[in-house]
């Protein structure tokens, strides 16, 4: 028997060179999901809501494609391993670098506190502490709300609650009143919006604090028509507003990778260059408590410690 006879008989694995082409076949998908996911359809299902939500992870691809092909000793397998790495890189290796050190001209700080946590004092205390200059909360029940507003008073005079979501500031807050980000049925109770301005020693700007509805993940897909649809309301809110300067501040249940909240994200500038996990809080895999601004530019976020809710605060340095 030769050596043509050993590599091909029944029962034997196949070469190195053919799993290596196999694993650097893996490799292009990966890298063309990250360039241009985009392209990714989004029917009923939203599948490319779905994949913009947890994006970055596919970066995971690269390790488990190089691991194999470093085993094996394939340089065809590693070389293809490159592919999503740079792809990876070119979208969120800004992530990585240090951000900027000077001090930012606005603090602020945005936290869904949830309606089941257990102790709404000390959540409050834990963002008291973080010395923001505003405050934004969602989930923000009637039987909590005194715990905030009895932690905030000796730094935060002015406030506003309209529903489900409150403003605490250091900065007199005017012109308060209720955004209608409600859904199509959804029953007229629902207020998860609220629009104020704030006089800072930077002048006048509009503060929007918002939770748009959540999406479901399950047999049907991901489920995010009513988060969509909400995110379509708040944008055309943004549009409409005023004053040129523009802070929101919400939990959006959604990245800003994923194209349900491009209504909001067409309406206000570039986002952070961060990850900032922070939900759920046991295991932060996503970003969909967001600050975005018009005018006006987000230099740095960051996820602070958790507190009695099941999604982590988030902070963010703006400058103007």
């Amino acid at each position: 028997m030769d050596r043509r006879d050993v590599a091909t008989a029944p029962g034997r694995k196949p070469a190195r060179g053919g799993r290596g082409r196999v694993l650097a076949a893996l490799a292009v998908p990966a890298a063309c999901l990250l360039l241009f996911h985009g392209l990714v359809p989004n029917p009923a299902g939203r599948p490319g809501s779905l994949v913009e939500t947890f994006l970055p992870w596919l970066g995971l691809a690269v390790p488990a494609l190089l691991g194999p092909a470093l085993l094996r000793r394939s340089a065809t397998a590693a070389y293809a391993a490159l592919l999503p790495a740079g792809a990876w890189l070119g979208l969120f290796g800004g992530f990585l670098l240090p951000g900027e050190d000077r001090a930012p001209d606005l603090l602020v700080l945005q936290h869904n506190v949830s309606d089941e946590n257990p102790d709404p004092a000390g959540t409050a205390r834990a963002l008291d502490a973080a010395g923001a200059d505003l405050i934004a909360l969602e989930e923000l029940t009637p039987s909590a709300a005194p715990a905030y507003s009895a932690a905030f008073a000796a730094h935060y005079p002015y406030h506003a609650v309209e529903g489900t979501v409150g403003l605490w500031s250091r900065h007199p807050l005017e012109q308060v009143r209720p955004v209608d980000i409600r859904p199509q049925g959804v029953g007229e109770g629902w207020n998860r919006g609220l629009r104020a301005t704030a006089r800072t020693p930077h002048g006048d700007t509009a503060v929007y604090v918002a939770h748009l509805p959540s999406v479901r993940l399950g047999p049907a897909g991901f489920r995010s028509e009513r988060r969509d649809r909400s995110a379509a309301l708040l944008g055309a809110a943004i549009a409409a507003e005023p004053v040129d300067r523009v802070i929101l501040l919400g939990d959006l249940n959604g990245t800003v990778d994923d194209r349900g909240l491009d209504p909001v994200l067409s309406r206000t500038g570039a986002p952070a260059p961060d990850f900032a996990f922070s939900w759920p809080a046991a295991l932060p895999v996503a970003r969909i408590d967001q600050v975005l601004t018009r005018s006006a530019t987000v230099t740095r976020v960051r996820a602070l410690p958790a507190t009695g809710s099941d999604h982590l605060p988030v902070a963010a340095r703006i400058s103007f």
